[in-house]
């Protein structure tokens, strides 16, 4: 666990690098979430490899046009890790480290797809468009089923991603309309290295990946 001052000074370090291009009024914002991780870190909420990729990625969605909030509470069950509004849209936002826990280091790719399966579908019905966040070096495991459209999702589709999630997910468990009904609308490339963010379409990321 980094201790609050590293989380801090990471943090600074990398304000001072995203206030670049950015007028006041959005580094007064910038400014805001930081504060915002920063309390989230103090209750153990929040990490930093997850909260710098939260801010690069917020600086890219306030470039854009969007208000930006970081760890979004969506309902009393599920908080999303960035959620924009622009005009009358909205965006979810959550950012996928690679992370696999412990007593998953003997299924790793299938916990993987599960995850983002389960993600793409829980998280997609709050927004108008649903994106996730990766660093370059990680591959997202994307079942193909979400880079078609709805009404091309067959039976068998669906029902194989129920399966997919069911070992990992029962509380609440993934249904076979939430998945018909999910999508995936873009993935963000998020390079904190050289504060970049790529965006890229589910299907080109799936055959290129």
């Amino acid at each position: 666990m980094v201790d609050r001052n590293k989380f801090e000074e990471d943090l600074s370090f990398l304000l001072s690098k995203l206030e670049k291009r950015v007028s006041e009024e959005g580094k007064e914002k910038l400014y805001n979430l930081k504060n915002k991780l920063l309390h989230l870190h103090e209750a153990n909420v929040v990490k930093i490899n997850h909260s710098v990729m939260e801010l690069v990625c917020a600086k890219h969605l306030l470039l854009k046009g969007y208000e930006v909030d970081v760890e979004h509470v969506l309902d009393e069950a599920l908080t999303c890790d960035l959620y924009g509004v622009k005009g009358h849209g909205t965006l979810v936002v959550e950012v996928e480290t690679g992370f696999v826990p412990p007593e998953h280091a003997i299924d790793p790719a299938t916990y993987s797809s599960a995850r983002i399966a389960s993600k793409i579908t829980r998280y997609s019905s709050y927004s108008n468009k649903f994106a996730l966040g990766i660093p370059p070096y990680y591959i997202l495991q994307i079942p193909t089923v979400f880079t078609v459209p709805p009404r091309e999702r067959t039976a068998e589709d669906l029902e194989a991603v129920r399966n997919l999630c069911d070992p990992y997910y029962k509380n609440p468990p993934v249904t076979v309309e939430e998945i018909k009904n999910a999508r995936l609308h873009v993935v963000y490339l998020i390079d904190v290295d050289d504060i970049v963010v790529e965006e890229i379409d589910p299907e080109t990321y799936v055959r290129t990946h």
